[in-house]
């Protein structure tokens, strides 16, 4: 994909010439009210740059993969699952999420949660947890809490 060499930011976090795209197809995966722009995909950088969007009380998917994630909060603030832990984010935080790690994000009830994201341009499906995984997981109190699946 070949990328202009200057995009004008536009207001509500948008940029010229970035498409708005649907997070995932309605119905593949467990979310609620979030977007996807894809800022960069070049082979060249072996990497894309995307940024997310969650609504308020929103969620991203819960899911893991075989490749890692780098993330930075870029507007709003909510809260993250990385493995074991549930932590809150805010504006400017980084999260590293590692291969095989359970992750899903969430908006705070009054506000967005906007996220810069890091991934190869070749990386495998998510993969979504089964119920024993789920159960797994539920046996922490604060991750049960969190997940509310």
């Amino acid at each position: 994909m070949s990328h202009p060499v200057f995009r004008k930011a536009r207001p509500t976090r948008r940029w010229e010439q970035v498409e708005v795209l649907e997070y995932k197809p309605e119905g593949s995966a467990p979310f609620r009210d979030i977007s996807r722009q894809v800022l960069f995909c070049t082979e060249a950088l072996a990497c894309e740059l995307r940024y997310f969007e969650i609504g308020p009380g929103g969620h991203s998917t819960l899911e893991r993969h075989r490749h890692e994630h780098a993330v930075m909060i870029l507007s709003g603030g909510g809260a993250c699952l990385v493995g074991n832990q549930v932590r809150a984010v805010r504006v400017h935080d980084l999260i590293h999420i590692p291969a095989m790690s359970w992750h899903q994000f969430r908006a705070s009830e009054g506000g967005h949660l906007g996220f810069l994201c890091m991934v190869n341009t070749t990386r495998d499906r998510p993969q979504l947890p089964s119920s024993e995984d789920l159960a797994e997981l539920r046996r922490d109190p604060k991750i049960a809490a969190f997940i509310r699946l």
